[in-house]
């Protein structure tokens, strides 16, 4: 029986206690931008962290965008494929074509304080089951192919922190 369609999402969470090179490239642009970006709201130094700025200064929240343009070289070079998602194999497997950067927290004169996240988001998954801890999925729509019986390509995807079911429409074809 098929669940319905999903959407996943993943939220990466991005620090200095991060360890990968992907991760410590991000880290270190983004809280390069973010510290020239913040300078532009902050003349006069009176403000030392991202929530002090967001608190006192309405423009602020523009800094997530503005420091999101140095994250976008390195989320191309994923090819559109989710980070750290593998299938059973082992494989990384799950596309994304759409994510938010987001700051969580972050010090002018503390790189160490600084940490971000970026959310991906899948397309359309057909949700076929749930095996343990693990959804079994086809990619794209795959009802129709599924209730006519043909055989179709699947992955089976562990639930894991930070995944999360973002999207569902459950029903049945006409």
């Amino acid at each position: 029986m098929i669940k319905g369609l999903i959407r996943l999402s993943y939220r990466k969470i991005i620090d200095a206690s991060s360890q990968k090179a992907w991760d410590k490239y991000v880290f270190d642009d983004t809280y390069q931008e973010f510290y020239m970006q913040a300078q532009s709201y902050n003349q006069d130094n009176t403000y030392s962290t991202f929530q002090e700025l967001l608190t006192h200064v309405p423009e602020a929240d523009k800094l997530h965008y503005l420091t999101s343009r140095a994250a976008i070289g390195y989320i191309r070079q994923l090819n559109g494929i989710v980070p750290e998602i593998v299938n059973a194999s082992g494989k990384l497997c799950l596309p994304f074509t759409q994510f938010k950067f987001e700051i969580l927290q972050s010090h002018l004169q503390n790189k160490e304080l600084h940490k971000v996240a970026i959310s991906f988001y899948s397309e359309p998954l057909t949700w076929i089951d749930t095996i343990g801890n693990s959804l079994l999925i086809a990619y794209g729509d795959q009802r129709q192919s599924l209730h006519e019986g043909k055989e179709i390509e699947t992955d089976l995807l562990a639930l894991q922190p930070y995944l999360n079911v973002s999207f569902v429409q459950t029903g049945t074809l006409a």
